[in-house]
């Protein structure tokens, strides 16, 4: 049977900030409670599977690890009852087998007590942000930047526990390490992160001087970022790794570097495509001509049909710009190129008499058949 997914139990998306996923759990965790619903099963067992869902997702390592592994990495891959049964009941799981491994594993209800003392949790860094600008030359073809980034780095005289060299961090006397307190009373109470040490398990009694206790300081690294060729304005290049570090030995978070891309003084660019505005004079759209229209590469000459309209586009497959992600990643766009009639605003004497002689021989009024069209609607 097909375990439930925790995000499902809470009633909130896969990418919930902590802050919802907390707001989620206490919403249900009232409703369901117990002593509100005294003598009523259903609400107990689905009491239980609330706690035992906020006890992970509520963990950020714990939710990183039922994301990329999913449910197995907590209580196993199936089978039926037993601890190693997992989640196997029917459109739902084993409310009191997992509340039981629940217990057991994560401090979840009970009396048990960690029997040594705990180690530091770790914690993964944050992910940064920082914007840079490019040239548009060099969001088509890509290119290789250097990037100064204020961020933090394990501190080197506590080596990212916080406390002063000599020391070590202790257990957390109000939460006795578990890293969670309980509201209400006896086994179903709602529990949320110790608001002493925040989660951690452990207080810090002498502050590393160096970082405050932090466990990281401030500094500015410098990186050379590779920019791939086909970014757009906001696209986002991910460094992993490269965010701020980790405490206690937790990885660091990434970087993230959104491109800011100047505007081209002939492309503009259009989706996955790029947009050229070519001038044509009148007498090349009556005509027809072939004109040269400028690529990335060079020029290229292209064939103007005669009586070629106003806004008329030609394109040229796969010379736009590179293609970064989905289906089409590895090939290009198209450069569109649109023609535009060049009118003049003046006209010499030689010009003006020259259209003179050409509108006696171009018969024909062009707006006749809208009038008509017009006409006969009422």
């Amino acid at each position: 049977m097909a375990s439930p997914d925790l995000y499902d139990i809470l009633g909130v998306d896969k990418k919930a900030s902590a802050d919802e996923l907390k707001k989620a759990y206490r919403k249900l965790a009232r409703e369901y409670h117990p002593d509100r619903n005294p003598g009523d099963d259903a609400a107990e067992k689905r009491f239980k599977e609330i706690s035992a869902a906020y006890d992970i997702l509520g963990d950020p390592e714990k939710r990183k690890d039922y994301d990329s592994k999913g449910a197995s990495a907590f209580f196993g891959g199936g089978g039926a009852g037993g601890a190693g049964g997992g989640f196997n009941a029917p459109g739902g799981f084993d409310a009191s087998t997992i509340f039981e491994m629940f217990s057991d594993r994560f401090g979840g209800g009970g009396t048990a007590r960690p029997t040594g003392p705990p180690r530091p949790r770790q914690e993964r860094g944050r992910d940064l942000e920082v914007e840079t600008t490019i040239s548009f030359d060099q969001a088509i073809h890509g290119a290789q930047i250097s990037l100064s980034v204020p961020t933090t780095a394990t501190c080197g005289t506590c080596h990212g526990t916080g406390a002063r060299p000599g020391t070590s961090p202790k257990v957390c006397p109000r939460c006795q390490g578990r890293g969670i307190e309980s509201e209400g009373q006896g086994l179903f109470s709602i529990s949320q992160p110790c608001t002493l040490c925040h989660g951690a398990g452990t207080v810090i009694e002498d502050p590393c001087p160096t970082c405050q206790g932090t466990g990281a300081i401030r500094t500015v690294k410098t990186y050379k970022v590779n920019i791939p060729a086909g970014v757009k304005e906001g696209s986002r290049v991910r460094l992993a790794g490269k965010g701020e570090a980790g405490r206690n030995g937790g990885p660091a978070g990434d970087l993230y570097v959104i491109t800011r891309v100047t505007p081209s003084a002939v492309f503009a660019r259009k989706g996955e495509n790029v947009e050229v505005e070519v001038p044509l004079t009148i007498v090349e759209a009556i005509r027809g001509a072939d004109v040269e229209v400028p690529t990335f590469d060079g020029r290229k000459t292209l064939r103007v049909p005669p009586g070629t309209k106003h806004g008329t586009v030609q394109r040229l497959r796969g010379e736009g710009p590179p293609k970064l992600g989905g289906a089409g990643k590895g090939t290009k766009g198209d450069i569109h190129y649109r023609f535009v009639i060049d009118v003049p605003k003046e006209l010499t004497a030689e010009q003006s008499d020259a259209i003179d002689k050409l509108s006696q021989v171009m018969n024909g009024d062009p707006r006749a058949n809208l009038l008509a069209k017009a006409e006969a609607r009422s």
